[in-house]
C-alpha cells in the first residue's frame, strides 16, 4: 500500500520549511488564474483577517482559514513536484512578494521584522535565518510555456516591465495596487494583514511517494480543476527530448498544432482529446512489437516503459502528427485523399457498435502509407470492407464489449507482418448467422440496430455520401400508430421495417401511414411556397416513387433481402465462413 505524509499546516510552517524545494513540473499546464480569482482569494483574505471590517475581532489563536490541499510527491532531485495546487501555490507566492515588495522597503520596525517573515516563505534562508535572495524556494518547468520566465524574474526582484502581459504579471500588478489601496485606507493594521494570512491561513499538504500516486489522488480528491491528461507527461517528455536536439520552438509550434488538429476531431469523454492519437498510435506499437494480449495497460503504463522510451523519438511524434492528419481527413471526408467509395465506408464504419475499428484502421494505415501519407485505394476499399462484414457479424454472434480483442489484436499482427487480413480462426456458418439475424431484437436504443441499418442503406449503388455530422435516426416505414394491424408485434421493431433517416425528416413523418410519409421522403411545398427538404437516403426515395403502400408483406419480404444480402457481403469479404 502507499504510504502518505498528511498535516494540516499554515502557509507560514509550508512554504518557511528551509528543505523544502517546491517544483511545478514540465507536465503541469500553464498558468491560469486571472484577476478575476485573484480578486475573489483577495476578497475572502480580507474578510478573514479582518472580520466584520474590525481589526479587533481576530482570534489569532482560534481563527483558520482552509484554502485547500496540495497534492505533491519528492522527486528523484528530491525536489516536491506539485500535482495539484499550483495556481494557488504560484498565486499565493505572487501575492507574498507584493507584501514583500511594499513593506520591505518601510524602515520601521514592524515593517521590517514582517518582511524578513515574509521573505523567510519564498526564499532559502542561511544559519542566521536571513533570505538567500539567490536561491528561491519554487522553481516553474512547464513545457511549452513562455511566460514561466517572468514568474521566476518577478519573485527575484519584484518588478515588472511595462510589455510583460503574462497571469504572472497581471495578478502580481493587481496585488501590488490592492496592497498600496489596503496601506493608504488602514494605515495601522498594515503588519497584521500578511501576518494574518501566513500565521492562520491552512493548506493541506499531502505527500505521495510516487508520481502515480499523487497523480491517483488527485484524480480522486479534484473536483473543480481539471486532472491532468496523459498527454500532459507526454508533452513533457517529448519537450524535455526536443530541448535536447535544440528544437524546442519547432516542437512547441508542432505540438499546438498536433493539439488543435485532435480537438477538431477527437470527442474525448475523459482525459483530453489528444490522449486519443495516442492510444491509436500505441494499438500500433503493440502490433509492431507483436503483442497480441487482449487486456491493454493503461495509456501511460505503455509510453513510459523503458524510461519513456518511445517518446525520446522525432520518428514517434512524426507518427503521431501523420496519423493525426490521417483521421483528421477522415472527419472532414476530405475528397481530395480518399475515393468517394472510401468514405462512404468510413460514413458505415462511423455507425459501428464500438471504436475498435478505428485501432485496427490506424494500424493498417501506418503500416501501409506511403512516403506521402498515401494508401493503395482498392487495397483500402476491400481492407474496409473486410472490417465492416466481421466486426458487425462478429458483434451480433458475440456479443460483448471486449468480444471483438481478441480477433481484431491477430489481424493487426497480420498487417504489420504484410500478411492478409482474413479473420480466418473466427468462423460464422452460414445457419448460425441467419439464425442470429432472424432471431435478433433489433432494438432501436441497440447500437448494432443503427449500424446494419447504416451498412444496408449504402449498400444501394445509388446512395450518395453523407456529412458525417448527419443527425440520423431509426424511422419506422409502417408507423407505430398502425400496429394493430400487423399479425405479430414482431414485425413492427423487425430490421425490415427500419431504415436510418434524417432526424429533420423523421420528426415529421413519424407517425404518419406510408402514403402520407412519402410527401416527406420527398421534400414538400409549404404554404408559403418553400421547399421542405426531403431524405437524401436513397431507399426510402426508391420506396416513395415505386410503391403506393408498405404493409406487412413488405416488412417480410424487406427483412429477407437484408438478412440474405448481409450473409452474402460477410462471405464475399471474409475468409471467416
Amino acid at each position: 500500500m502507499s504510504k502518505l505524509n498528511i498535516d494540516r499546516e499554515t502557509i507560514k510552517e509550508l512554504f518557511g520549511n528551509n528543505k523544502i524545494n517546491f517544483l511545478i513540473p514540465d507536465y503541469q499546464r500553464p498558468y491560469a488564474w486571472e484577476e478575476k480569482e485573484c480578486q475573489t482569494l483577495w476578497d475572502d483574505l480580507r474578510s478573514f483577517a479582518f472580520p466584520d471590517n474590525n481589526c479587533d475581532n481576530f482570534n489569532s489563536d482560534n481563527q483558520e482559514y482552509f484554502l485547500g490541499s496540495i497534492v505533491m510527491f519528492k522527486n528523484d532531485e528530491k525536489k516536491m513536484e506539485i500535482i495539484d495546487g499550483q495556481q494557488r501555490i504560484t498565486t499565493l507566492m505572487l501575492l507574498l512578494r507584493a507584501f514583500y515588495e511594499k513593506y520591505g522597503k518601510m524602515q520601521n520596525d514592524k515593517a521590517i521584522r514582517t518582511a524578513k517573515i515574509i521573505g523567510q516563505c519564498i526564499w532559502k534562508t542561511d544559519e542566521y535565518e536571513e533570505a538567500d535572495k539567490n536561491v528561491l524556494k519554487i522553481n516553474s518547468e512547464v513545457a511549452t510555456e513562455s511566460d514561466r520566465e517572468e514568474f521566476i524574474n518577478i519573485l527575484k526582484t519584484g518588478e515588472t516591465t511595462a510589455n510583460e502581459d503574462s497571469n504572472y504579471a497581471n495578478n502580481y500588478r493587481f496585488f501590488q495596487n490592492k496592497i498600496t489601496e489596503f496601506l493608504n485606507a488602514y494605515p495601522d493594521w498594515f503588519s497584521l494583514f500578511p501576518l494574518r494570512i501566513m500565521n492562520n491561513c491552512i493548506l493541506l499538504p499531502i505527500e505521495a511517494e510516487s508520481q502515480d500516486t499523487a497523480l491517483c489522488i488527485f484524480s480522486t480528491l479534484n473536483n473543480r480543476g481539471k486532472p491532468l491528461s496523459d498527454s500532459d507527461i507526454f508533452k513533457a517528455q517529448f519537450y524535455k527530448f526536443f530541448t535536447g536536439l535544440n528544437k524546442k520552438d519547432e516542437f512547441i509550434a508542432k505540438w499546438k498544432e498536433l493539439e488543435a488538429t485532435c480537438i477538431s476531431v477527437f470527442r474525448s469523454q475523459s482525459g483530453s482529446a489528444i490522449d486519443e492519437i495516442f492510444s491509436r498510435y500505441m494499438y500500433c506499437e503493440r502490433a509492431k512489437a507483436g503483442i497480441t494480449s487482449s487486456t491493454t495497460e493503461g495509456l501511460r503504463k505503455f509510453y513510459q516503459k523503458n524510461d519513456y522510451a518511445l517518446l525520446k523519438s522525432e520518428e514517434t511524434f512524426n507518427n503521431l502528427i501523420d496519423l493525426a492528419n490521417f483521421w483528421r481527413d477522415v472527419a472532414i471526408q476530405n475528397q481530395d485523399r480518399f475515393s468517394d467509395r472510401v468514405l462512404k465506408k468510413f460514413f458505415v464504419l462511423n455507425y459501428s457498435p464500438n471504436s475498435m475499428w478505428t485501432y485496427i484502421v490506424s494500424v493498417y494505415y501506418m503500416s501501409n502509407r506511403d512516403d506521402n501519407g498515401s494508401i493503395d485505394d482498392e487495397k483500402f476499399f476491400n481492407f474496409l470492407d473486410k472490417i465492416i462484414a466481421f466486426t458487425l457479424a462478429y458483434s451480433m454472434t458475440n456479443p460483448g464489449i471486449n468480444a471483438l480483442r481478441t480477433p481484431i489484436f491477430a489481424e493487426m499482427i497480420n498487417i504489420v507482418t504484410d500478411k492478409p487480413v482474413t479473420f480466418g480462426r473466427y468462423i460464422f456458418t452460414p445457419n448460425k448467422l441467419k439464425t442470429t439475424l432472424n432471431d435478433y431484437m433489433f432494438g432501436n436504443t441497440r447500437p448494432i440496430t443503427k449500424s446494419i441499418l447504416t451498412w444496408w442503406a449504402f449498400q444501394n449503388q445509388n446512395q450518395q455520401l453523407l456529412p458525417l455530422e448527419t443527425d440520423l435516426e431509426i424511422e419506422h416505414i409502417y408507423s407505430h400508430r398502425r400496429e394493430n394491424k400487423l399479425s405479430t408485434s414482431k414485425n413492427m421493431e423487425s430490421l425490415g421495417n427500419k431504415s436510418i433517416l434524417e432526424k429533420r425528416v423523421n420528426i415529421r413523418a413519424s407517425d404518419y401511414k406510408f402514403s402520407d410519409k412519402v410527401k416527406y421522403y420527398k421534400g414538400q411545398e409549404t404554404r408559403n411556397g418553400q421547399k421542405k427538404e426531403g431524405t437524401k437516403i436513397q431507399e426510402l426515395l426508391d420506396l416513395a416513387d415505386t410503391c403506393d403502400d408498405f404493409n406487412e408483406i413488405d416488412i417480410v419480404k424487406r427483412k429477407a433481402e437484408i438478412v440474405q444480402s448481409f450473409i452474402n457481403y460477410v462471405k464475399d469479404n471474409t475468409t471467416a465462413y
